[in-house]
């Protein structure tokens, strides 16, 4: 709980973390170069859409 003021918070935070960390893990030791850089992309492209960014 390492600068969390509550259990609840930690959760919380967890909670929302969790999703987003799973869409950018990628194994790279699975795919070339080119496969990475592209999922990557999408994987940003996805988390834009979420937030409403829009492309930078």
């Amino acid at each position: 709980m390492k600068r969390f003021k509550s259990p609840r918070q930690s959760q919380r935070f967890v909670s929302i973390h969790d999703p987003i960390a799973n869409l950018f893990h990628l194994p790279r030791h699975e795919m070339t170069t080119e496969d990475f850089r592209e999922l990557r992309a999408a994987a940003l492209d996805t988390w834009r859409e979420i937030t409403n960014l829009g492309a930078a």
